[in-house]
């Protein structure tokens, strides 16, 4: 039988110091989050990162917190509901760090009768630090716990028409009556060097502001290429003007060079520049989270005031709209079904 993993990034269990700083070690520790040698990394993290910053973390945790928890499982659980009620494959759901471990989701899976599963990382462009580290965790859990498994994972969805379509029309609905000047596509930053060491030619991703347009194989791989073009495909859908619109990357950590320009700089420099009105959406996540609750909706709306800016408008992430719904679930049908149309062919 076959059966769905939902996979998100995952959350602290409260907004405790105590459980923040337990969810950071697992995260920060990761080597395709942090990719250092283990003493290093060990030393960064384990010496420097969460003697510091955890209490900090958990205040930002705590000024987007919900009643019910945390924003980004609460979501996922909405939309995990949402698709089971479309579709007769089990759906469970997952996170890469925190409480809500793979090994469970897969545990809870198995448990129903499945022995074949699509895992789907709710991230739509490919990235060491997300879909990768997914699916190495699973493969791992695979060999240790579930060796009769069948598991394939869901390749990146960052160009997939249905997808630009309902991020396009989350967008469009937004801004339908919004007075804006610029339209921001703010990602999650990674360091550059993520983006080498993702390059299967080993020599195409070279960052130079032309190798993400000219066509590689590379760009299967390429978090950068898939960003860009993500924008250019919304861009192209809503017929933005040339000049009204650009991308940034944010949340950068340690002094390596990241991907640019950055998302809290380019709103600075927007609001210095005169910009008095200013919207941002976040299509690195399909669920909104800290990062765009607290880091872009809080944090950016401060610098853009302090720029000289007036209006900033955070477009909210896909979270369980029912055309994101619906769009989850055709592609789970068609999975469900490859077998059939394999034996009537």
């Amino acid at each position: 039988m076959k059966g769905v993993l939902l996979v998100n990034l995952g959350s602290p269990d409260s907004t405790d110091p105590k459980d923040v700083k337990r969810y950071l070690d697992e995260f920060l520790m990761d080597p395709r989050v942090i990719d250092v040698p283990f003493w290093f990394r060990s030393f960064l993290v384990r010496g420097i990162i969460l003697n510091t910053r955890p209490k900090k973390s958990a205040e930002a945790y705590q000024r987007i917190w919900w009643d019910e928890g945390s924003p980004l499982i609460v979501i996922s659980e909405r939309l995990q509901k949402k698709v089971q009620q479309k579709t007769t494959v089990p759906i469970a759901l997952a996170m890469r760090y925190g409480s809500m471990t793979l090994k469970k989701g897969l545990q809870e899976l198995v448990d129903l009768g499945v022995d074949e599963i699509l895992t789907i990382p709710l991230y739509p462009q490919f990235a060491m630090a997300t879909t990768e580290t997914i699916d190495v965790k699973v493969e791992e859990l695979k060999s240790e716990f579930f060796p009769h498994l069948k598991i394939t994972s869901f390749e990146a969805f960052y160009n997939k028409p249905e997808y630009i379509e309902v991020l396009s029309k989350s967008i469009s609905e937004k801004l339908e009556n919004l007075d804006y000047e610029h339209l921001l596509f703010s990602y999650h930053g990674v360091p550059e060097r993520h983006i080498r060491k993702s390059d299967i030619t080993k020599s195409h991703c070279k960052i130079d502001g032309s190798c993400c347009v000219t066509d590689s194989k590379a760009h299967q791989f390429c978090y950068r290429h898939q960003c860009l073009k993500t924008t250019a495909l919304v861009a192209a859908k809503l017929k933005l003007a040339p000049g009204t619109f650009s991308t940034s990357f944010q949340s950068r950590l340690g002094f390596d060079p990241w991907l640019q320009p950055y998302t809290d700089r380019t709103i600075e420099r927007m609001g210095l520049k005169g910009v008095k009105k200013m919207a941002i959406v976040t299509p690195a996540f399909v669920s909104d989270c800290l990062e765009t609750l607290e880091e872009i909706a809080m944090e950016g709306e401060e610098i853009f005031h302090e720029a000289g800016g007036k209006e900033l408008t955070v477009i909210p992430c896909l979270n369980d709209r029912d055309d994101w719904v619906e769009v989850l679930t055709g592609w789970i049908d068609t999975w469900r079904i490859v077998d059939v149309k394999t034996a009537i062919a």
